[in-house]
């Protein structure tokens, strides 16, 4: 644990203020006409993923939470754990579901994310910008319709439901975008 002042603040960065691990998302500097000069913060909790807002005075000391980020192989699934294996030790790890949140849409088995750890804690995962995954099940493709845009529902490997074209048949790779979540083109 550091402890840094609201003038060192960056995007990306996670803080310990009240117990709980925040991520800064987005900070402003606003020096008014009057008064003191205060920094606006719109931070993520990284347990819940509530997003807040704070303002804090110019200069105001926080604790920053040094997170460690582990590469990990993902194994396989085990009831609502998902077990990992670390890189260097190999060492074994379970890993509750609700502790990955979304990212458990995007792990297949075998691939390699980054683990961010606090202490012990697993408070969330690195992925790529986007992720090849094969097209479990959807309703056969319809040759010639590539012009129009129409979409349809595909489940993918993991069970991430997502809008493809209508070209797309199951057994095809697709390339997802792990931050929305959308089709981004056949792999």
């Amino acid at each position: 644990m550091a402890t840094i002042t609201t003038n060192d603040l960056k995007n990306g960065m996670t803080l310990e203020l009240d117990k709980e691990l925040f991520q800064v998302v987005e900070f402003q500097h606003v020096k008014p006409g009057k008064g003191g000069a205060f920094v606006r913060t719109t931070l993520k909790n990284s347990r819940s993923g509530a997003v807040v807002e704070r303002t804090f005075r110019a200069g105001e000391k926080v604790e920053r939470a040094v997170i460690d980020k582990r590469g990990m192989q993902y194994l396989y699934r085990d009831g609502a754990a998902f077990v990992f294996m670390d890189s260097g030790t190999y060492d074994q790890m379970h890993v509750d579901s609700a502790a990955l949140g979304d990212s458990v849409n995007y792990l297949i088995e075998g691939s390699e994310p980054v683990l961010l750890m606090y202490n012990d804690e697993i408070i969330g995962v690195d992925l790529p910008a986007a992720v090849e995954l094969t097209v479990s099940e959807t309703e056969p493709g319809v040759q010639g319709d590539r012009v129009s845009g129409a979409r349809k529902p595909a489940t993918l490997e993991t069970g991430l439901v997502v809008q493809v074209p209508l070209f797309i048949n199951p057994g095809e790779k697709v390339k997802v975008d792990t931050r929305s979540g959308d089709y981004l083109g056949k792999a």
